[in-house]
């Protein structure tokens, strides 16, 4: 296991952290593919309920290393080049649909592929000084790791053009009021509240949070038809789990349930 991404399990939430704080999290290569991974170890592993993706040194990730993409590379054939970033941009879309919950903490900095993957997550705890921007188009990019198709579902195409033509730098305040953000803390507190939201999570009915997520995927996409055939499904295979015969049983005994994930 490559320490530029770190993992810890612990009470089923698995913490997944960008390690080159000295790039300030930027992406290169190793750390791409040790994010794929990570992300595929959490959908694959059962002792993961749900995830924390973060950065570290106090920055999330401030996308690609634009650095080495200055000092220029060997020539790529183009067919290669679009296969190898398809490859890398897996995270997102892994990040995206596993069924379990994942909670991004937005320090420092969320830019280009970096704010990318944050949208990717269900959820976003941004510190008070975050800058977050989309920045792709301030050094001749058009956007990857699927930053114009999470930031269109979520705030619509209009706002995702101004966001991505024009790269403003919001604050976190400025991303919350716009819905990018789920919460803002202050600095000091963001590592305890995006750890404390995710372990609930991690602690709540996991098959059930995981088809919650299905069903929204689904709307993303599908007709009103499709989602209501979902949605008898996936609540029906939710009422045969453990965890909504606990949650049942506890609400009639007036007491907290305490979901085992099953």
């Amino acid at each position: 296991m490559s320490d530029i991404v770190l993992q810890q399990l612990e009470d089923g939430l698995l913490t997944i952290t960008m390690n080159r704080p000295e790039r300030r999290n930027a992406l290169n290569p190793e750390m791409t593919k040790a994010l794929v991974d990570a992300a595929t170890r959490a959908v694959e592993d059962t002792a993961v309920r749900a995830v924390l993706l973060k950065g570290a040194g106090g920055t999330f990730c401030v996308g690609g290393d634009v650095k080495s993409m200055a000092e220029g590379r060997a020539p790529t054939m183009f067919e290669a080049k679009v296969s190898t970033l398809r490859e890398r941009m897996e995270v997102s879309r892994i990040l995206h649909l596993m069924p379990k919950p994942v909670v991004a903490q937005v320090d420092g900095a969320a830019a280009g592929a970096g704010l990318s993957m944050a949208l990717a997550c269900d959820l976003r705890v941004a510190s008070e000084s975050a800058k977050i921007t989309t920045a792709f188009a301030k050094v001749g990019l058009s956007g990857d790791y699927g930053g114009t198709y999470f930031l269109t579902q979520l705030l619509g195409s209009a706002r995702a053009r101004e966001l991505y033509l024009t790269s403003p730098v919001l604050t976190a305040s400025e991303a919350l009021a716009l819905g990018m953000v789920t919460k803002v803390v202050p600095d000091s507190e963001v590592e305890a509240a995006a750890r404390e939201l995710a372990m609930s999570l991690a602690q709540g009915p996991t098959v059930t949070l995981g088809y919650i997520k299905r069903n929204i995927n689904n709307a993303e996409t599908s007709s009103l038809e499709a989602c209501f055939d979902g949605e008898a499904i996936h609540h029906s295979r939710c009422s045969e789990t453990a965890d909504h015969k606990e949650a049942a049983k506890a609400f009639v005994e007036k007491r907290k349930p305490v979901f085992q994930g099953k």
